[in-house]
């Protein structure tokens, strides 16, 4: 979608871990063919070939907290891969309000009030939200592999000052 919207012009980085499983790579590899602007970055965080004006991560957020990875290095990876001005976008499945790391692993969901606070701390400044993906109906309960694509999303917008 975001190749799509960028066009030939522009530029989309996919990121992938250096430890990513060939399972993730074969998933990136038709995208690769089909858009030639679209290209792969590998390493232990993300360092974009240039700066960027969107730095965007979907449905992983939480696995920083439960897979060795660092929330404080990658909020700071994207920190330095984006222009001044640029937008850092967080979504991902919520975990009860104060529940912190509590669900990260178990459940794969994650507070979306310590996402905010990680990625302020990280220099960003909160620009909004959205509830396009938000559904009132998910208890936050039961791991997101049960309930597919309905579970309760959040979309947290940042700004590079």
């Amino acid at each position: 979608m975001i190749a799509r919207v960028v066009g030939a012009k522009g530029a989309v980085y996919v990121w992938l871990p250096t430890t990513a499983s060939s399972v993730s790579l074969a998933r990136v590899e038709p995208i690769l063919k089909a858009y030639p602007h679209v290209k792969l970055v590998q390493g232990e965080q993300l360092v974009a070939p240039e700066k960027l004006d969107v730095v965007w991560t979907t449905q992983n957020y939480h696995d920083l907290h439960h897979t060795g990875k660092s929330p404080e290095g990658a909020n700071a990876a994207a920190f330095a891969a984006l222009k001044p001005g640029g937008i850092y976008l967080v979504s991902d499945h919520a975990a009860k309000t104060g529940s912190g790391t509590t669900d990260t692993d178990a459940l794969h969901r994650i507070d979306p009030e310590l996402v905010k606070a990680e990625v302020v701390k990280a220099g960003f400044v909160f620009a909004g939200e959205s509830n396009a993906l938000a559904n009132a109906g998910d208890d936050h309960t039961q791991k997101v592999f049960d309930l597919h694509d309905k579970t309760d999303q959040f979309v947290l917008k940042f700004r590079k000052p």
